[in-house]
């Protein structure tokens, strides 16, 4: 037996969609316009840029725009689609023949299926890849700072390194702290200066260490200079390198399967802020394209309204939907990197509040 598609399935699925990418693209033509192509144009007179580099530089900034304009787009495609199906009384004509509502959703909740599966694949593959590409991490002026303790958890070494690139270790600064042990008072053994360091296999090598004495009241007693000066161990040397390497890291420039990796190296050595953040971003690489369902059932309801009734209340809806969910995930990315919540629990905090407006709407209008 030959499947049919019901030709109310065709007709629903056709104006949500062709609603849909209207607004997808209106959306992305003025989100480029005031940021990005300032930004492109200043590249052209700044760093005499030729104009297929500029041509490049704007397709490259795409996907970024499209991860985060897809969820937005369906969400007011839905919203226009039903408001002007019910205005024009041709919700009444079908719900009459004896489809019910949700059933008239599905359409739209099949794009939605399919927008979310591209908003991942933006997010977790094309948004990494021309980050890298356009090497938004370049910045040759980066500063980290790594703490060694001992198994007592006493400061055992600070490593400061000011300059650093994916092939260079330089400018470090190496302090030995002393092993007296003090309640409030941290004394420093030596201190030891470098102007380059190289990565070995199972240790970091300093070539032209300098090597400063400190006595016990703070003084210097001697300069001495050390060749070959050996720093970190082999279980400790590829992965201080590594958190080094990702230190001012954009989360959108990892995969899913790198973000993992760093996270886990984060936990290790305690870096607890900052895992706690970064662990907050991998669930929203995950839940993001989740709104785009969410976003299609809400756009869906709020849309639909009955006879003689005010027609801009579901796009005032969804306008401030929008603006709650944007303008809120800064502050729940500090609650989580804060420890205040779980990141799991605050990455879910929006999406049961869009669950509980999809339950309160479709109570409120009966549907």
């Amino acid at each position: 037996m030959k499947f049919k598609i019901p030709i109310v399935d065709k007709y629903m699925f056709s104006q949500v969609l062709t609603a849909t990418i209207v607004c997808l693209f209106l959306i992305v033509i003025v989100w480029i316009a005031p940021e990005i192509l300032v930004k492109i144009i200043r590249q052209i007179f700044m760093q005499h840029i030729g104009l297929k580099q500029a041509g490049l530089n704007l397709f490259y900034e795409l996907p970024k725009v499209f991860n985060m304009v897809l969820p937005i787009s369906i969400l007011i495609g839905c919203v226009y689609t039903f408001d002007s199906l019910s205005k024009n009384s041709e919700l009444i004509v079908i719900r009459s023949c004896g489809i019910s509502f949700t059933r008239l959703m599905y359409p739209a909740i099949l794009l939605g299926v399919v927008f979310m599966f591209a908003c991942y694949f933006i997010g977790d593959k094309l948004v990494p890849y021309v980050s890298v590409v356009t090497r938004e991490n370049a910045d040759y002026n980066k500063h980290f700072v790594y703490i060694v303790k001992d198994d007592d958890d006493r400061l055992e070494q600070g490593i400061i390194i000011s300059n650093y690139t994916p092939g260079e270790i330089k400018n470090l600064v190496v302090v030995n702290f002393s092993k007296d042990n003090y309640e409030d008072i941290v004394k420093f053994d030596s201190i030891i200066t470098a102007p380059y360091a190289l990565k070995k296999e199972n240790e970091w090598i300093l070539p032209e260490a300098k090597k400063y004495q400190i006595d016990d009241s703070g003084i210097y007693t001697e300069i001495v200079n050390v060749k070959d000066y050996k720093l970190l161990n082999k279980e400790s040397s590829d992965e201080v390198y590594e958190l080094m390497k990702n230190a001012t890291r954009r989360d959108r420039s990892f995969t899913g399967s790198q973000l993992r990796k760093y996270i886990s190296l984060l936990k290790k050595h305690n870096y607890t802020d900052k895992c706690n953040y970064y662990l907050m971003k991998l669930y929203q690489r995950f839940l993001h394209p989740i709104t785009c369902i969410l976003f299609a059932i809400i756009g869906c309801l709020s849309g639909y309204s009955p006879p003689r009734s005010q027609r801009m209340i579901g796009f005032l809806v969804a306008a401030a939907l929008l603006f709650a969910y944007y303008i809120t995930l800064p502050f729940f990315d500090m609650i989580a990197e804060k420890s205040v919540l779980n990141p799991l629990v605050t990455a879910l905090i929006p999406f049961v509040c869009f669950i509980g407006v999809i339950f309160a709407t479709k109570k409120i209008k009966d549907l």
